[in-house]
């Protein structure tokens, strides 16, 4: 199957060596070093003390051609996608996989003119160490569900079975309710570590941080008008346990002074909060908590 990846993050990066293990794969990237340093170097991952390389066919982005593709998987961050809607013409392509956090990139893609387009939610955990080289932090699984267009078991099937090993994928009936669980995560965690500038376990392990973990996601399932919100309380709990030595993207955003995607979480919440005429003191305080450290990163 031929599949394009768009985005040499750590998660295109990530996506890019397991399905080229199975699929034929062209990795699309923004700049013409990056393009150059992964076909000088091939692309290494990391995970744990092992390290290996597979042999990538790279391309920039300008070069994309979606119409040759069974598939294309979008992984740039939701604030570099609204650019890249408009400066790539998606018509063509037969499918389109977008796996952005939050859930602000979905106005986006109503306007997309491709037949079929689907969202999923990724619970790796990766981490981009140079232009060609990621580490797999954290195994998990990739969520998908259809936004637009029908459920194709056949292809389906033929993408995911021969990942299921190492790269597993799970297919889900509802997109909504799928990026609304994965949006309370990145809401609560990388938030508060990235405040805190904690693991994200200890927002557990500590009392005092196990305090507002518990207030804000109660203010978040308010908004979002959450009625069982148990097991809701439960994923995110089983999620910061599970990562509970990673350091959450935000954090790592912060720490390297890059832009975080403080508006596509928070900030989306705080438009739903003004909608629906609510007060939201808790994701007003972060959000603007995030926002100050971004910029005194660019003061530094």
């Amino acid at each position: 199957m031929k599949i394009g990846i768009i985005g040499g993050g750590s998660i295109g990066l990530l996506f890019a060596f397991y399905l080229n293990q199975v699929h034929d794969v062209v990795l699309y990237v923004r700049t013409q070093q990056q393009k150059e340093n992964l076909e000088t170097n091939g692309l290494l991952m990391q995970k744990g003390d092992v390290s290996s390389r597979t042999i990538l066919k790279t391309k920039v982005i300008s070069k994309w051609e979606g119409a040759n593709e069974d598939l294309t998987i979008i992984c740039v961050k939701q604030y570099q996608l609204k650019d890249l809607i408009h400066s790539v013409s998606f018509a063509q392509s037969p499918r389109l996989l977008f796996l952005q956090n939050g859930m602000g990139h979905l106005k986006w893609l109503e306007g997309l003119k491709a037949k079929n387009i689907y969202v999923g939610t990724v619970e790796h955990g990766a981490y981009r160490l140079s232009n060609y080289t990621v580490s797999h932090t954290g195994s998990g699984k990739t969520n998908l569900a259809v936004y637009k267009g029908v459920h194709d078991e056949a292809f389906f099937s033929e993408f995911t079975e021969p990942l299921k090993g190492n790269f597993p994928f799970v297919i889900e009936g509802d997109y909504k309710e799928m990026l609304t669980r994965k949006f309370i995560v990145n809401c609560v965690i990388n938030p508060l570590t990235a405040a805190l500038k904690v693991p994200n376990g200890e927002l557990l392990s500590n009392t005092y941080y196990l305090q507002i973990f518990n207030r804000l996601f109660k203010e978040i399932s308010v908004i979002l008008q959450i009625e069982n919100d148990d097991a809701y309380y439960e994923n995110l709990v089983g999620v910061c346990k599970s990562t509970a030595l990673n350091r959450s993207s935000m954090l790592k955003d912060l720490e390297e002074n890059r832009p975080t995607e403080i508006d596509a979480i928070l900030g989306y919440l705080l438009e739903e909060a003004r909608s629906k005429k609510m007060e939201a003191p808790l994701v007003h305080t972060f959000y603007h908590l995030i926002k100050g450290s971004e910029i005194q990163g660019e003061v530094n």
